[in-house]
């Protein structure tokens, strides 16, 4: 008894710094957000005045900008679970079956990922300038005239989509790696069983592969979702949310309110925006759980 109480103890030690760390950066944080979320406060007085649920109120039935916002971020999502993520599971499926120089594709597709957010916007906005941008040369040359002079992130129409695009190519080598390790895990005897029951290539993977990834399936989308619609950085250097708004995402209406000196507001938002994220992703589980069964 005495051995195991030590053995408990000595375990305990050693995730205690990490525990301590939560504690300090992540637990804390949150419950001060929430606490900051009940006050009107513009981060600097000292006074704070208690509006109790008045600010949560107006976010949810008297702040359109904000649910525009989502809307814009739920249709980056969007973009990135159906393309984003249907490019990297084909690239996967291509690398996974040992190419030449698999290695270096790999390395390849990771690349931006790992890339500054803020650098990568602002290369790419000197790409789809409109005045000297590379983009719209290369179109010219093309025989795309009408696309000498666009203004990709200054057009209403393109504006949330060209962002959109940096986004995906940014992003895809995560869920491409996520996606190669998990068929890589697919034992080759069931492809094996399945070329002799006589299924082509299309109905092995129907049969075989979507079963057996389903859990990976839903880790991706996961981390998609929560990616996109967090998507901040790139918006900040290439449109700032213009023009007009139409490229404002729940956290730069967040980061606005928070530099217009409505801190209290803000945290309130974070908090809504964060509620919504949570139901999103455990919507997610529940129909990868429902399909599974």
């Amino acid at each position: 008894m005495l051995s195991s109480r030590k053995e408990k103890t000595f375990n305990l030690l050693f995730i205690l710094p990490a525990l301590v760390l939560f504690l300090v950066f992540n637990l804390y944080p949150l419950l001060r957000t929430i606490e900051l979320s009940f006050f009107q406060w513009n981060g600097i007085d000292k006074d704070m005045v208690f509006v109790g649920f008045a600010q949560y109120k107006d976010i949810i039935f008297n702040n359109p900008a904000f649910w525009k916002s989502m809307l814009n971020a739920a249709y980056v999502t969007i973009l990135c679970l159906t393309l984003q993520n249907g490019l990297a599971l084909l690239l996967a499926i291509l690398v996974n079956r040992q190419i030449k120089g698999e290695n270096i594709f790999r390395v390849i597709f990771f690349l931006p990922p790992v890339l500054s957010g803020i650098v990568v916007g602002l290369i790419w906005k000197f790409i789809y300038d409109g005045s000297f941008g590379i983009l719209n040369t290369w179109l010219a040359a093309l025989g795309f005239e009408q696309f000498r002079d666009f203004a990709w992130l200054s057009e209403v129409k393109s504006a949330l989509s060209s962002v959109a695009v940096v986004h995906m190519w940014k992003g895809f080598g995560y869920g491409f790696i996520i996606l190669l390790a998990g068929l890589q895990t697919i034992p080759n005897e069931l492809y094996e069983a399945a070329e002799v029951d006589g299924a082509n290539k299309w109905q092995q993977f129907i049969n075989v592969t979507i079963p057996s990834m389903l859990p990976v399936f839903t880790m991706v989308s996961v981390l998609t979702v929560l990616g996109a619609m967090q998507i901040f950085d790139l918006i900040y250097s290439m449109t700032q949310g213009g023009p007009a708004g139409h490229t404002d995402v729940p956290i730069t209406k967040i980061y606005q309110y928070m530099n217009n000196g409505e801190f209290g507001y803000s945290t309130a938002m974070a908090v809504v925006f964060g509620l919504l994220l949570l139901i999103v992703s455990l919507i997610q589980f529940y129909i990868s759980r429902k399909i599974k069964n």
